[in-house]
């Protein structure tokens, strides 16, 4: 095929662009991967770069380009922006309605074009011969900013629209917005930064469109929904506002997915709960739904009344932020031990329900929003989310009014709280003892890697917790026949099977019994290198941040997690009720007599017939062996049971030694 003229391959690739950006941002159905459009897009660069006559203001490359600009220059609206009438009830929506009927002189219903209402900025695009050439905001509703500049820079926006049959001139009414995701990588930002955040996604999109400077505008996350046509005689030939806008984006434009058509209150309600309950879900923040009169000359028979359309409504949801007063802070203490500082506040009314609780989420953003007791603040609840303190109100503090701090103990139990350096989050030291992490802790005492007491399953945790039966793990060793077949779902045999597991599973290794306290940062690997390297519990319990620190594989961090642990009374209490209840396990030091295995690395593959994996890994850290995940060159011997997969061909290539379980057997019995 003969080469293009380059005239000719401008205008291919920048229809190829302009149809990829139409996939990608309006459509979300991208055709290509994005290193194929970056190529075509170099490619047309470079061709601009060659013959900079062939460069039209319509260019794909074209979107961010202009210098800064001093000043935005002002816009008039040939046709009024006009804003919409709310209503907030269904009696009120009931009124709107009738009033339309009344207007109209009908007695059948009334068909409306439905779609949410964006919480963002409006805005007007003007075509002309379908290049945009003019973009204002909405300003007083007859003369606005010209923001051209800007909206240049967001994708979704076409500089040319597709098709044909255009009018000559076209003005389009849109929302422009911040997509939640942008707004939060936003305020990420500007945290690292230690610049001021945005209150909310739409202030963020009215601040970024009302840059002077448009790169500013685009490396921020914007997008449009066009929601009408200022000039409608333009769009003469179409009779209903839904036909419109299907129009628009069969031209490019973009539009929300979420509108629809439905038929008088019954379908405008329905519609309303439909997008209340998708809120949350939306990637983009909406506050209500608007109603527009489907029929376009319907519309003009209606008109317009003061600065409303009579043939419009916005119906709102409940407010989602509003203003009271911090009465109190208090601290919850989560099932891992972890603070949450909640706000007591003066009850009012948001986002549908009565709030008089907020989470602060940690201390770092108390201190970051410099929350204090009598404040008033803003407070945003969005659905079912937990409400949250947003800001404090400018000017609203009270004289002498005390910071908020971290509490020394408990408010559960009265154990230690510690907060790690450069760690948002406060935690309970007291893991074993604290009754807002018994169940947890409980759970995981009783698990397969743990004391493995079989039978004991988290349900039935629950149930004994729910119950009062036991409040510590200690008191599983204290249950009788009665306390466990009493309770719903168990009987007589399966009570006598779990005392039969809990008296079992007195006999542990001490590295299991370590890893079963449920220390933070303590794994299997580290409690076995904590039993090894002090041999027994007591002198465990006795050692320093410093002694603890020399056991290979253990930081600074865990060192002091270990540290607060032992050195919390309430849970050597507890440590001593289960020895006294009879947990034991063999001398460490006759262990070590035994080390044939030290040196050497195993990796466990497939089903083991005559025990378990987690039997086999314990007998060969026994033996002073070492058990990992994944096969590599510093493998010694790969041990395979039945169904062995990938790891028996990598260990085969690396040359690695292969047990079988006789194999093993033998070796441990050595």
């Amino acid at each position: 095929m003969p080469s293009q003229k380059p005239a000719d391959r401008i205008h291919s690739l920048r229809q190829l662009l302009n149809h990829h950006s139409y996939q990608y941002y309006v459509l979300d159905a991208p055709e290509i991967p994005d290193a194929e459009y970056d190529r075509l897009y170099r490619e047309l660069q470079q061709l601009e770069l060659q013959y900079p006559e062939l460069i039209t203001p319509d260019s794909p490359t074209q979107r961010i380009g202009d210098q800064p600009l001093a000043a935005f220059s002002q816009i008039r609206h040939e046709v009024p922006m006009l804003s919409l009438d709310n209503v907030f009830s269904d009696d009120e929506l009931n009124d709107f309605y009738r009033r339309a009927q009344t207007k109209l002189d009908l007695n059948t219903e009334i068909e409306f074009a439905a779609e949410p209402k964006l919480d963002g900025l409006a805005v007007s695009l003007i075509y002309e011969n379908g290049m945009l050439a003019r973009a204002g905001t909405r300003g007083d509703g007859v003369t606005g900013e010209d923001i051209t500049q800007n909206i240049r820079t967001i994708h979704s926006i076409p500089l040319h629209l597709m098709g044909e049959d255009w009018p000559v001139k076209l003005d389009v009414r849109g929302e422009v917005f911040m997509p939640k995701a942008g707004f939060e990588l936003l305020n990420q930002r500007a945290r690292e930064k230690n610049e001021k955040e945005f209150a909310n996604p739409r202030n963020a999109a009215a601040g970024s469109l009302r840059q002077l400077d448009p790169r500013i505008t685009a490396s921020r996350s914007l997008a449009m929904y066009c929601y009408a046509v200022g000039n409608a005689d333009s769009m003469g030939k179409f009779t209903t506002h839904s036909d419109v806008l299907n129009q628009l984006s069969q031209w490019g434009l973009p539009l929300c997915k979420e509108r629809s058509v439905v038929k008088g209150v019954k379908g405008c309600l329905d519609y309303f709960n439909t997008m209340g309950q998708k809120r949350i879900a939306l990637p983009y923040d909406i506050d209500g739904v608007v109603y527009k009169v489907n029929r376009l000359d319907w519309q003009k028979e209606l008109g317009f009344v003061a600065k409303a359309p009579r043939w419009a409504v916005a119906h709102k949801f409940p407010a989602q932020e509003e203003i009271t007063t911090v009465n109190a802070i208090e601290f919850q203490v989560g099932r891992t031990g972890a603070l949450t500082p909640v706000a007591r506040l003066e009850p009012v009314f948001v986002g549908g329900v009565t709030v008089s609780n907020a989470t602060l989420h940690n201390m770092d953003e108390v201190e970051r929003k410099e929350i204090r007791v009598g404040d008033r603040v803003i407070i945003r609840r969005a659905g079912d989310v937990i409400p949250e303190v947003v800001s404090v109100v400018p000017g609203s503090r009270q004289l002498h009014a005390n910071k908020i701090v971290l509490p020394a103990h408990c408010p559960v139990c009265g154990s230690d709280v510690v907060r790690e350096e450069g760690e948002a989050i406060a935690r309970c030291s007291g893991g074993l003892y604290c009754a807002a992490q018994r169940k947890e802790s409980i759970k995981h005492f009783a698990s397969r890697k743990a004391m493995d007491i079989e039978g004991l399953g988290d349900k039935l945790v629950e149930q004994l917790v729910d119950e009062k039966r036991i409040e510590h793990v200690d008191d599983l060793y204290r249950l009788q026949l009665n306390d466990i077949a009493s309770l719903e779902r168990m009987g007589e045999k399966s009570a006598s099977n779990l005392l039969a597991a809990l008296d079992k599973s007195k006999t542990v290794t001490l590295s299991r019994f370590i890893y079963a306290l449920g220390v933070r940062e303590v794994g299997e690997a580290t409690a076995l290198a904590l039993a090894k390297h002090f041999g027994s519990l007591e002198k465990l319990q006795d050692a320093s941040e410093e002694d603890l620190q020399t056991v290979p594989d253990v930081g600074p961090v865990v060192a002091r997690h270990v540290f607060h642990f032992f050195h919390e009374p309430h849970n050597r209490q507890i440590i001593q009720r289960l020895r006294t209840a009879g947990i034991h396990w063999p001398d460490q030091q006759a262990n070590e007599q035994n080390q044939s295995l030290a040196g050497l690395t195993f990796v466990i593959t497939g089903t083991l017939t005559g025990m378990t994996r987690d039997e086999a890994r314990a007998a060969l850290q026994a033996r002073g062996g070492k058990v990992a995940g994944s096969v590599s060159a510093k493998t010694s011997y790969l041990v395979v049971g039945d169904s062995p997969g990938s790891k028996a061909e990598k260990a085969e290539q690396l040359g690695v030694k292969i047990l079988d379980e006789a194999g093993l057997m033998k070796l441990l019995a050595e």
